[in-house]
């Protein structure tokens, strides 16, 4: 936004293709997946994450990072907090959640798109008001309104 980019983390760590993981995995900066994942992917939540699942790559479980992108399989939820980039080879089988989204055709999701939009602004202050007199007048003109007829 306005030219600023946030940095883009490395690439740290790799499922090979042929490697298959059970069980919950987290990450801190970035991870590929080529290979088949059996739980849920987490990214670190401190620290920008990045998460790419490669064609070919799989995941049967919840995943989670700040950028996601999907060329391979993800059967479960997902949240992309910043970022979520389906390659035309991707395909997720769950509801998703993200902050913007780029999908290429043929990308396919069979669940929810939910954006997740910046929350409202909680509603300002009430300010204490005098007590008010005991008859109160109308603040906007009404037709019952009306001056005493002259005798």
């Amino acid at each position: 936004m306005l030219g600023i980019k946030k940095p883009t983390p490395n690439v740290r760590s790799t499922i090979g293709a042929g490697m298959r993981v059970a069980g919950h995995c987290t990450f801190a900066e970035g991870l590929q997946i080529d290979g088949a994942v059996l739980g849920d992917v987490a990214g670190d939540e401190g620290a920008p994450s990045l998460l790419v699942i490669h064609e070919g790559g799989r995941v049967e479980g919840a995943i989670s990072a700040d950028h996601i992108i999907v060329g391979g399989l993800v059967v479960g939820p997902v949240l992309a907090r910043e970022r979520l980039e389906l390659l035309a080879s991707g395909r997720i089988e769950g509801d998703v959640r993200y902050r913007t989204l780029e999908m290429q055709p043929g990308a396919v999701v069979a669940g929810q798109l939910q954006p997740q939009l910046t929350p409202p602004a909680p509603p300002p202050l009430a300010v204490e008001s005098a007590p008010q007199a005991a008859e109160s007048l109308p603040i906007e003109p009404t037709l019952d309104a009306r001056p005493p007829k002259p005798e």
